[in-house]
């Protein structure tokens, strides 16, 4: 007979990688996360948890304020500096409890502290809540990935990019050869705007950036902090759009065409300019669309057309 399989409900244990240079902390810290049930890593050096982070990803870390060599202030830097890394939740463990030291930990990109010697249920309660945090995130940033979404997290005070999706990637890099951790002006320019619409009680401007045929939109997702935004880019261009309505329609390539001139407001004479063509001709093709779409009026076409350019 086979045996039940057990459920349990953490699958997947969180990673936690500890960052220490004294033996004694590393030994305390070990057995009781383990004991609660998580995976951890150590580190005795800058250096190394700097590699071990990018290599494992963990779920947070606990990192020693100061170590010989690299301190853990730059160490927390850099791993906020890196694409790969900057998500992760880091507390602080320090014996240093003055005003200036818990302010550079917090400046260097700390999202908690602890202070020496350790207690072990402080630490454990600390780390769940910020796991808990991060895995929210993170299943988030899975699930924008996966249906291909592009999405940003913008910090509006200094443009700072949270986080992004790949696509978002490709196409911050392709408009404005971004670079991967401050959003491009045009970008803080249009969150400041938009911020400024709703708070008048008007619509924002969808336009982010037009470059000829193709034209980079934006809207607000969501807040997802303080002071930071979530911000889904779509790309638009004539020739897709043309191709969307192609497949959703089942319309030859030049009644496609004309339908698209249709939704952006051109009459019969303006769609033969464009496409070099009489109005009759424009007018013919305008028949068999509104035949295929079911449909009696340019408006009612219009709006099935924009239902399915914008993915509806």
């Amino acid at each position: 007979m086979t045996p039940p399989i057990l459920t349990t409900e953490r699958q997947i244990s969180d990673i936690v990688l500890i960052v220490d240079d004294v033996p004694e902390n590393l030994a305390l810290l070990h057995d009781a996360l383990d004991e609660a049930g998580h995976t951890v890593l150590v580190a005795t050096n800058g250096e190394s948890a700097l590699q071990r982070a990018r290599q494992s990803l963990p779920d947070v870390i606990l990192l020693d304020a100061l170590m010989p060599g690299m301190d853990g202030f730059e160490v927390a830097r850099r791993l906020k500096a890196d694409f790969a890394t900057q998500h992760i939740p880091i507390v602080f463990m320090t014996g240093l409890t003055e005003t200036e030291h818990v302010v550079a930990a917090f400046a260097a990109g700390g999202a908690d502290y602890v202070t020496k010697p350790i207690r072990p249920p402080e630490v454990l309660a600390r780390i769940a809540a910020h796991v808990q945090n991060a895995r929210q995130m993170k299943q988030a940033r899975s699930a924008l990935d996966a249906f291909g979404q592009a999405t940003v997290a913008v910090r509006a005070a200094d443009g700072k990019l949270v986080w992004q999706t790949p696509l978002a990637r490709r196409l911050l890099n392709d408009y404005f050869a971004n670079p991967e951790h401050v959003a491009p002006e045009e970008l803080t320019a249009w969150i400041a705007a938009a911020l400024a619409a709703r708070h008048d009680g008007r619509e924002p401007q969808a336009l982010l950036i037009a470059d000829g045929a193709r034209r980079l939109l934006a809207s607000f997702h969501d807040q997802t902090g303080d002071d930071e935004w979530l911000v889904v880019l779509r790309e638009e261009n004539d020739a897709s759009a043309v191709e969307s309505l192609i497949a959703a329609f089942r319309l030859t390539q030049r009644e496609a065409e004309v339908l698209y001139w249709v939704v952006q407001g051109k009459t019969s004479k303006d769609i033969g300019d464009i496409l070099g063509s009489s109005p009759r001709t424009v007018n013919k093709h305008l028949e068999h669309v509104f035949e295929k779409l079911g449909v009696e009026t340019r408006t009612a076409a219009a709006n099935l057309a924009m239902g399915k350019m914008r993915g509806g």
